[in-house]
């Protein structure tokens, strides 16, 4: 049998950590922090962990990293673009254990299936083939225009991204409504390592002329260079084409579309054109957390908020379900007032639990330590 404790992660937008012990293996997916500042999971009583699994970079599923010394210092698994994204301080070169982006790999001797998620650059899915199978998808998002995403296998347990509940509105439309709003100049902040290059990108394709700061521009040129995340020789050119003709220009101004880290305009260039720039606007499409300047601007009506799609729909986590054929459905990042139909969907698969036990007895043969 193997058993599944959800550290953190269940009932609200909450940031992840989910223990899997099956095989005599403890293998924690994903250890982050907030979304709301110096939130993390509490890993009082978790005790030794034989490795921690990272679904990608993003602070609310690799924040929490430098706790790691609460449950032995574990090597750490993650592909090698989200390894690249986490600083050596809290993640020393020692501790580094590089995936593939998709197939077969070993961790901490058990056998794992990975796939690409879709949701940001490096990241994945993983899949433990043990007890009936188990799929810990972290964020992922079938739409994206530039990061590929790959069906998962079956499994009897998912934990699946549920951040935006019951929404079922398509990326193509809210790419409309974004780009209608931002004509006339428009602050687009966005979290680094993630919507930003195919935000430029897709802006861009519409005839619109937006800049990108430089963490955006550089996440931009490594895409477009590297060769080992799935992304379509097409889509690298169109990165290439709509680079050649990004201004490097450092001077902004209100009349400009500027993308620009950070989401919340809590740091980066979106922090600096907020403290000292005069007449920008503001168009936010992350989650906002409480206390963030985002979420003073929003209720001072001195900014708008407007969805792109980064994570799941309501259909696509149901299709999820049905194409793994799951028994017992974890959705993760939401609270269950904000996913009703969601919830009643799911029926009896449905776990809001933080532990739930799952599969047959396997013991797993000849992997070593």
């Amino acid at each position: 049998m193997a058993k599944l404790t959800a550290l953190s992660g269940v009932g609200g937008k909450l940031p992840a950590a989910f223990l899997l012990e099956v095989a005599d293996r403890r293998i924690l997916f994903d250890l982050g922090e907030g979304p709301q500042a110096g939130v993390f999971p509490d890993l009082t009583g978790v005790g030794r962990v034989d490795a921690i699994c990272l679904s990608h970079a993003h602070m609310d599923h690799a924040g929490g990293l430098h706790l790691a010394a609460e449950i032995g210092d574990p090597p750490v698994y993650a592909t090698e673009t989200t390894l690249q994204q986490l600083p050596f301080d809290v993640l020393p070169v020692m501790r580094r254990r590089a995936l593939p982006m998709r197939g077969d790999a070993v961790v901490a001797g058990l056998p794992i299936t990975l796939g690409r998620s879709g949701h940001a650059p490096g990241g994945i899915w993983f899949h433990v083939p043990l007890d009936g199978g188990f799929l810990y998808m972290g964020d992922w998002s079938a739409e994206s225009a530039l990061l590929p995403f790959d069906a998962p296998p079956p499994a009897d347990c998912v934990v699946t991204d549920a951040s935006y509940g019951d929404r079922e509105a398509a990326l193509p439309e809210q790419v409309e409504a974004l780009a209608e709003a931002a004509k006339g100049g428009m602050v687009l902040p966005v979290p680094s390592g993630g919507r930003g290059p195919e935000m430029v990108l897709v802006l861009a394709q519409r005839g619109l002329k937006p800049k990108a700061c430089p963490t955006i521009r550089a996440e931009m040129e490594r895409l477009a260079a590297e060769q080992g995340d799935g992304m379509t020789a097409e889509d690298r050119a169109g990165l290439r084409s709509v680079l050649k003709e990004l201004p490097m220009s450092d001077d902004y101004r209100p009349s400009d579309i500027i993308v620009a880290v950070e989401a919340n305009a809590e740091a980066g260039l979106s922090a600096d054109l907020l403290a000292g720039g005069e007449g920008f606007r503001f168009l936010f499409s992350s989650h906002v957390p409480v206390g963030t300047p985002a979420a003073a601007l929003l209720a001072e009506g001195r900014a708008q908020w407007l969805p792109w799609n980064v994570h799941p729909r309501l259909s696509d986590t149901l299709g999820l379900t049905e194409t793994t054929g799951a028994r017992y459905v974890i959705p993760a990042f939401a609270r269950p007032e904000d996913m009703p139909e969601l919830c009643r969907a799911l029926g009896s698969r449905l776990v809001l639990d933080r532990t739930v036990v799952f599969g047959q007895t396997e013991r797993l043969q000849g992997t070593g330590t």
